[in-house]
């Protein structure tokens, strides 16, 4: 039964999908299972590598726990809220050591997989979950939990001094739940203005403001006024805060043209990153 749930859930979501966050997590937990020091500072982070680890280990097994249909409250979605929910976590769970996080990364992610499976044999994998970040189908949710490894990888990887598991595939199975969290994740803003925005060596699709409304299109706006083609590394990074507009413009990942060219660096300030 163990290897038919390890073989089957790649299969029940999109292509590449279930294989992605499990090779996710095993990156992950290699990382961990290499650190001495699990109380090294995390840059960027107010947490150390433990603290990261233990977070990702408790949002592992949160969102395996939603997808399985067991509601799960945490915050109201917005950043202060779940700022504050991840403190409370944190708080409560008191393991930092390194190697036992790293197999918990991995064991939630498995059990995350397996409800994927279960859902597809009772039919029930159509049904909306609620998230921290509003409702969602089965995908979109293992999109997010994809996208939230691939963030705190990066993390614990520049705490470590060690590579990232980022990469183009994995940017591009990240792509459904960013984009239906942007017009959840906007900030009030008085912007009128059409983006395109395109993933280099991937898809091209519309971001809409209409006096602060934000409406994201599943292909290029009319009369963009400005289109952001974008590294997917760097659209990651951006998207989830890591990496500021005017770096990313520095160092190559991105490139903006259009008749309002210089809303580029203004798009990210446009959301709070997720």
């Amino acid at each position: 039964m163990e290897h038919a749930a390890r073989t089957s859930a790649p299969d029940t979501l999109p292509d590449g999908l279930g294989r992605a966050i499990r090779e996710t997590a095993h990156a992950v937990a290699a990382l961990l299972n290499g650190a001495a020091d699990p109380a090294l500072p995390v840059p960027g982070l107010a947490w150390t590598v433990g603290e990261t680890a233990a977070h990702l280990a408790l949002a592992n097994g949160l969102m395996a726990d939603l997808v399985s249909g067991r509601e799960r409250p945490y915050g109201d979605g917005t950043p202060r809220s779940l700022a504050a929910a991840n403190a409370r976590s944190l708080t409560e769970f008191p393991e930092r050591a390194a190697k036992p996080l790293a197999a918990m990364i991995v064991t939630q992610a498995e059990t995350f997989l397996n409800a994927v499976d279960r859902a597809a044999a009772d039919g029930t994998a159509d049904r909306t979950l609620l998230t921290p970040l509003g409702r969602m189908d089965q995908d979109v949710l293992a999109s997010y939990l994809l996208t939230h490894m691939l963030g705190h990888g990066y993390d614990l990887a520049r705490g470590l001094c060690r590579p990232h598991m980022i990469d183009e595939t994995r940017v591009g199975l990240c792509l459904p739940f960013l984009k239906a969290v942007m017009p959840r994740v906007a900030v009030p803003s008085t912007l009128t203005a059409r983006f395109t925005l395109r993933v280099r060596r991937g898809p091209a699709f519309g971001v809409t403001f209409t006096d602060g409304t934000v409406e994201v299109l599943p292909g290029p706006p009319e009369r963009p006024d400005c289109t952001i083609l974008v590294s997917p590394v760097g659209f990651l990074l951006i998207a989830l805060g890591r990496l500021g507009p005017w770096q990313a413009m520095s160092r190559g990942h991105v490139l903006a043209w259009g008749r309002r060219p210089w809303l580029a660096p203004r798009f990210p300030t446009l959301f709070a990153a997720p």
